[in-house]
């Protein structure tokens, strides 16, 4: 019985799966660097279908960027794999046992569901560096109506460009033994279209449950780039920015 103690205490703390991302980079889907936010962090992680910039300080990302597509809603029923520190984040993201305990859900930022089309694809969303803490029900509640939403979005228009992440700010509450922060509040934007016929939706959303209709959080890019220090679309040229992020239009989304 020790013995089976020990042996279970050393697996619970010290085994880690292999990791999901293939090191060649095949099956590569991502988001095209044009479109990438800037890093305050200096701290870009590429995966193979999704890419992040990691915080360290605060032990989660300050945003992960995606494209979803069609071809990526499918049903495929998967077996949830471990959730385990990110390869590729030099300083190694946080540990999941930080948040054993904690009363929070490890709240996915690219949801799991966006990404059912291929084992690994599904896997790697299971990187520690794609998770936050969450309030269950606003996890379970507002923050799954928007994922379902979005992919609701990409089935009627078509293929959408996806920036998401908590609100990375000082004084927030802290978790685990590594201090993960407790972001107070979560963003989303979407983007659809290109040059002149893009369209975005930018949501501000406090972390916890609202009945809510989804419209309330609408805000404008700006409004998340001021709380967050992000520059979302660094690369575009000024005046593409300024018609899309310093106001709301939601005419052609239906919701």
């Amino acid at each position: 019985m020790f013995v089976c103690i020990v042996g279970f205490w050393l697996f619970d703390n010290f085994y880690t799966p292999a990791t999901y991302s293939n090191s060649d980079n095949s099956g590569i889907d991502l988001v095209e660097s044009d479109f990438f936010p800037s890093s305050t962090t200096g701290e870009v992680v590429k995966h193979n279908y999704y890419t992040l910039s990691y915080s360290e300080a605060h032990e989660q990302a300050e945003w992960v960027a995606y494209t979803i597509k069609k071809e990526h809603l499918t049903y495929d029923d998967r077996k949830r794999p471990y959730f385990i520190e990110d390869p590729k984040v030099s300083t190694k993201s946080a540990d999941w046992r930080n948040y054993r305990g904690s009363g929070y859900d490890r709240g996915h930022l690219l949801p799991a569901g966006d990404r059912r089309f291929t084992e690994q694809a599904y896997n790697e969303t299971f990187y520690t560096s794609n998770i936050s803490p969450q309030d269950k029900y606003f996890n379970a509640g507002i923050w799954n109506r928007l994922e379902q939403k979005v992919r609701y979005w990409c089935k009627t228009y078509g293929d959408l460009l996806v920036v998401t992440g908590g609100v990375l700010e000082n004084n927030l509450i802290e978790i685990g033994d590594e201090d993960v922060d407790v972001p107070r509040s979560f963003y989303k934007i979407v983007m659809r279209g290109y040059g002149e016929e893009t369209q975005v939706l930018a949501f501000l959303i406090p972390a916890e449950e609202s009945q809510e209709p989804l419209e309330k959080f609408l805000v404008p890019i700006d409004a998340i780039e001021k709380k967050t220090g992000i520059d979302f679309f660094e690369k575009q040229p000024e005046a593409w920015q300024s018609k899309l992020e310093s106001r709301v239009n939601a005419k052609d989304w239906k919701f």
